[in-house]
């Protein structure tokens, strides 16, 4: 069984076998165990390599790679699939049609797919002619691609050399075919001393390009690294984790390895990137690039607009531990909860009317008045010219609103993020606090993509265990004992006060579990 008490949700890879124990299948299952999923394999090869060399190539036959495809889908049907090696275009068309029938059954899982084409010693891995039956047959039935730079060379048979090149072919190829794509950055040299990921997904109004940035770990033993990053992929896609999360914690989960997998004693040449279990610590997690931000323009991704409004570094609290932190829509909810002693809260009026300034103006005057950390949702402006204390935007609001006049009328800043992606490029900003959510279901609105649950919730409180960080989303008096144990030193709460029987009762409750 799981950490969380259910079955380990299952994992193929269809991939080679490599007798060095570094990458293919061996590094594939080694990742499947460490992030909480069974592994199973199709082998399409057997290759004779170790630490120095590939000598051989041994392609199994396609009846031998349909066989096993067969008897796992019998018994072991896949919550995910990775697909690394394919050696020649007959195993190509193998898993592509057995992808087809696969969706035709009803099977609809999340297929990562690994282009291995050349080893990191130069030898080709697969036969000249196999290019066109990926690109025509099975990269339409794929789902996420993590190709390196030659790969991605492969891929658009062209040379890349910039960090635009890199973006023009990724998004080339997410166009093309409809496909999210991580193009994997430790062959690229865009700046000195850091490696960085290019994330491109589709999204509703056009393609999303995102920049994975992390320092450059001194170690020469790199083997298998693309391999792992894709299984890794597949694993926490199995378990549901959004995309970019699921590609953000792969990354983390690679450099982890890399910092802590010594191999020094393991053969003659680059040794296995190592399997070190969770990452649990921020420095193995990436940068997200902000737009606005000087460093994008080494990435071909800076924008003025953005940069004119973008700032980071915002106003301390007075406590990392935030206690009770209620968020009302009304200012008599603020009152009535100032006098119950609660000393963080959030105004956040959904349907604002004619006197949506008085109202703020009101609460504001409240929170001096009982020395509140009052935060003000949204209106950024009012909450400036009103003199409040703090503001809380949403992921979206950081897009519209001015944060350098936020940053100069001296306002804490609070930020929405939901999973881990979110967090990290919220912590570019360097607000005052980080909230995280929706830890459970909620009925203030539908958050359904986007449940946390509480190992999540205590994954992402380790990696900034003395920051200020909120959790938020159908908390109530019986669930804040274990929001508690998970780190985080707030709770907000919506309807847990606002529609309870005696709210001065809940107030209490919900107090004296917090504090």
């Amino acid at each position: 069984m799981s950490e969380a008490g259910q079955a380990r949700p299952i994992v193929w890879t269809i991939a080679g076998s490599d007798s060095g124990g570094g990458a293919g299948i061996q590094a594939d299952l080694l990742t499947f165990q460490n992030l909480g999923a069974h592994g199973c394999s199709a082998i399409t090869a057997t290759t004779a390599q170790n630490t120095l060399t590939v000598a051989a190539i041994n392609a199994v036959s396609e009846s031998a790679l349909q066989s096993q495809l067969d008897a796992l889908l019998t018994d072991l049907p896949p919550s995910a699939l990775k697909i690394g090696l394919l050696a020649n275009t007959a195993q190509v068309r193998v898993v592509a049609s057995f992808l087809r029938v696969l969706r035709a059954s009803g099977h609809q899982v999340p297929v990562v797919y690994d282009p291995v084409a050349v080893a990191s010693s130069g030898v080709s891995m697969t036969e000249e002619n196999t290019g066109a039956a990926v690109l025509s047959e099975l990269l339409p039935l794929c789902d996420v691609l993590t190709p390196n730079r030659v790969e991605l060379e492969w891929l658009v048979s062209s040379e890349i050399g910039s960090a635009g090149d890199i973006l023009i072919a990724a998004q080339t190829l997410v166009e093309t075919y409809e496909i999210a794509l991580v193009a994997t950055g430790g062959h690229f040299d865009i700046e000195p001393g850091t490696t960085a990921d290019l994330l491109c997904v589709t999204t509703g109004s056009g393609i999303s390009s995102d920049w994975l940035i992390g320092k450059k770990i001194d170690t020469r033993d790199t083997h298998g690294t693309g391999c792992t990053y894709s299984s890794a992929i597949a694993a926490l896609l199995a378990q549901g984790y959004p995309l970019k999360d699921a590609c953000v914690v792969a990354n983390a989960y690679v450099r982890r390895g890399l910092r802590l997998g010594n191999s020094a004693h393991i053969g003659e040449g680059p040794g296995p990137v190592g399997h070190c279990g969770w990452p649990c610590t921020l420095q193995d997690f990436p940068e997200i690039l902000v737009a606005g931000s000087e460093r994008a323009k080494h990435y071909a991704a800076f924008d003025a607009a953005a940069a004119k409004t973008y700032a980071a570094e915002f106003a301390q609290l007075d406590s990392t531990r935030l206690g009770l932190y209620p968020v009302v829509e009304t200012v008599a909810w603020i009152e009535k909860l100032a006098r119950e002693g609660v000393r963080t809260l959030q105004l956040r009026i959904k349907n604002p009317g004619e006197d949506l300034r008085e109202q703020i103006e009101r609460a504001v005057a409240i929170g001096r008045e009982f020395d509140l950390r009052l935060f003000i949702n949204d209106y950024w402006q009012l909450a400036i010219e009103c003199g409040a204390y703090g503001v809380h935007l949403g992921q979206e609001d950081l897009q519209a609103a001015d944060l350098q006049a936020i940053q100069r009328a001296g306002l804490k800043l609070g930020i929405s993020t939901h999973g881990f992606f979110e967090m990290l490029y919220a912590w570019q900003y360097r607000p005052s606090y980080l909230a995280t959510g929706a830890i459970y279901a909620t009925s203030t609105k539908d958050m359904s993509g986007q449940l946390q649950g509480l190992k999540k919730l205590a994954r992402m409180a380790a990696l900034l265990p003395d920051y200020p960080l909120v959790a938020i989303g159908g908390i109530n008096v019986e669930r804040a004992p274990d929001i508690v144990a998970s780190g985080v030193g707030s709770i907000a709460v919506v309807t847990a006060i606002t529609q309870a029987p005696d709210y001065q009762a809940a107030v209490a409750q919900l107090r004296a579990v917090i504090e």
